[in-house]
């Protein structure tokens, strides 16, 4: 019988620990390793949605991109909406495993699938590992087109119907950075890589402005959209690794942030 052990030990070979940030909470962080599990599910971030469809669905484990919990804490209490989310996992006895930014920079990881699903070519780290050249924080590589044709190509891959740009549509591209998530500390070592374009999820208007003054531009997904694909691909990719395994990629799962038009 697979355990909760067997999955955290495949996700270390996929995603080495040691490719994590050291400000990040990566591991197992709820449960029991020794238990047996049958159905695994990912997801984005431990939500009171997602926790209860683990929970309706008899998931003995959640694979969460997102750490939870992330810091340190004293007491785990129904007085706060994670001690209540925490007692709720504890109770179903369900574990809780997060990849984080090991996921974000392993070889096959979320950086590398963006940059590829973005056109890019002769992809390789933006930050490179001390260790394995091969592998690192952040992707970059080359782009033939304009800012204008990245983000449409962008939308179409991710299934977006906005994106927000820093700097002209027109604008020609030749060389991308990509930065999963919340990446703005990286848009140094794109400059100093000579990219001409920096693409994360979200980021600061001063970093914004930075990277206009440097005469770079910049294609904001959403934090959402520039991570989700990749839980839905680890959840496949979990189901190639042990076909006897149920593991989907969370279905009530959704984007906080939504479009609004005054207009509708």
């Amino acid at each position: 019988m697979l355990t909760i052990a067997d999955l955290q030990n495949w996700l270390a070979e996929f995603a080495p620990p040691r490719l994590a940030a050291d400000w990040d909470n990566v591991g197992l962080l709820v449960g029991d390793a020794t238990r047996d599990v049958t159905r695994v599910m990912t997801c984005l971030t431990v939500t009171a949605e997602s926790v209860a469809e683990a929970i309706r669905e008899g998931a003995q484990l959640i694979v969460a991109h997102h750490p939870f919990p992330f810091s340190a804490t004293k007491r785990i209490t129904s007085e706060t909406h994670a001690g209540r989310l925490l007692l709720s996992l504890i109770e179903a006895r369900i574990a809780v495993l997060s990849p984080h930014t090991a996921f974000d920079s392993a070889r096959f990881g979320i950086n590398r699938r963006l940059a590829e699903r973005l056109g890019l070519e002769q992809v390789r780290p933006l930050i490179v590992d001390a260790h394995d050249p091969a592998l690192g924080t952040g992707r970059q590589g080359a782009f033939a087109g304009t800012l204008g044709e990245l983000a449409t190509r962008a939308c179409a891959e991710l299934g977006l119907s906005t994106v927000q740009l820093v700097g002209d549509p027109a604008r020609r591209l030749e060389r991308v950075a990509v930065g999963c998530g919340s990446a703005g500390e990286l848009l140094a070592a794109a400059r100093t890589e000579e990219c001409d374009c920096f693409v994360t999820g979200e980021a600061r208007f001063h970093t914004a402005l930075e990277a206009q003054a440097a005469g770079m531009t910049m294609l904001l997904l959403g934090h959402y959209a520039s991570e989700r694909f990749g839980v839905e691909e680890l959840a496949m990719r979990i189901t190639d690794a042990y076909p006897a395994l149920e593991c989907w990629a969370s279905r009530d799962e959704a984007d906080p942030i939504v479009n609004f038009s005054a207009d509708s």
